[in-house]
């Protein structure tokens, strides 16, 4: 299963950059987030791998992620012409998926992020997976919107659980 979605984020790139690269932020914009914890190498560089955990309800779900580009290397003072890169892979109990973001300039305060996404599964949820791509597409606009909401107007998800 494959999907891209997008989404203007008011703020110029670089700014955006810092927050979605800084760690401690992380929790504030995805909901569930339990655990991000770098098992191998540096977080946020090519090749790190990390344990992840989230919790929805009662269910908790493990996985492991490997950041598999990052371009450029250095992400400050990135010319507005450059399209910035940033994938990973996660693998978790019978799931495996690639996230391939692209960060462009759409204006001096303006950035675009498009996040493709892809999916494959094994035993049961491989039969089911297809007719979930609108859950997953829903769920994947809901952690954008969460972002942009943070970044703009320092919404911590959090805070809405009460």
């Amino acid at each position: 299963m494959k999907y891209t979605v997008s989404i203007e984020i008011a703020l110029p790139r670089e700014q955006v950059l810092r927050l979605l690269e800084d760690p401690e932020h992380r929790a504030k914009w995805l909901e569930g987030l339990v655990l991000h914890e770098p098992l191998r190498g540096e977080d946020g560089q090519v090749g790190t791998e990390s344990r992840v955990v989230f919790r929805t309800g009662k269910q908790t779900m493990e996985c492991t992620e490997t950041i598999t580009r990052r371009e450029p290397e250095d992400m400050r003072n990135v010319p507005s012409d450059r399209v910035v890169h940033y994938e990973r892979e996660i693998v978790g109990n019978g799931m495996w998926s690639a996230a391939r973001e692209r960060l462009t300039e759409s204006g001096p305060e303006g950035t675009l992020w498009a996040s493709e996404n892809e999916y494959r599964f094994t035993g049961p949820m491989r039969f089911v997976a297809p007719l979930l791509r609108g859950v997953f597409t829903k769920q994947s606009r809901k952690v954008m919107r969460d972002f942009k909401a943070f970044a703009e107007q320092g919404t911590d998800v959090r805070d809405a659980k009460g």
